[in-house]
């Protein structure tokens, strides 16, 4: 099997605009409407995604359902629900991993062989962006070892600093 870190890349950008099979979307628990990474997929998606995430019944942290992209570039939408930073004690870093997984699991059920993902949780939910990026790039390198389906997973950074962080953990999985 080949490295998985082949397979992942860091791009600064807006996850809008991505031309891949997913996107995730760093929604909340109701799937409902927001803001950050959430409200501007609900934007460019239109409003037949909010629409599509009615009948899903929420979606609880860690865990990840999908929908169509609608007037996305992506065909899917991968909504999963990241933690809300309490300092750390409140398993944060395993609910934010299997954020990671479990969307990359959805992403192959539903055949989606190319994937990118915001940096979940690291906005209104706080979590340390210098913690979770590591979380994030582990946990998407467990996942592809297991995931044959999935080509490609690009880390869409909002900013040069996010950017950073993922692009030295992604350096420091890579050198073993």
């Amino acid at each position: 099997m080949t490295d998985p870190t082949t397979r992942m890349t860091v791009v600064e950008g807006d996850i809008t605009r991505q031309d891949v099979d997913a996107v995730v979307n760093a929604a909340n628990a109701e799937l409902g409407p927001g803001g950050g990474v959430a409200g501007a997929i609900q934007r460019v998606a239109g409003p037949d995604l909010l629409a599509a995430c009615r009948p899903l019944g929420g979606c609880a942290t860690g865990d990840a359902k999908a929908t169509p992209g609608f007037r996305l570039p992506a065909r899917w939408v991968i909504h999963t629900v990241g933690p809300v930073w309490h300092g750390g004690g409140d398993d944060e870093d395993a609910l934010l991993a299997a954020c990671y997984r479990r969307s990359l699991e959805v992403a192959q059920e539903i055949g989606a062989r190319t994937v990118a993902f915001p940096a979940i949780s690291t906005g209104i939910f706080g979590f340390p962006p210098q913690r979770a990026a590591p979380i994030a790039v582990d946990a998407v390198a467990e996942a592809l070892g297991r995931l044959e389906g999935i080509e490609g997973v690009r880390f869409v950074c909002f900013g040069a600093e996010s950017a950073a962080l993922h692009r030295a953990a992604l350096e420091r999985l890579a050198a073993g």
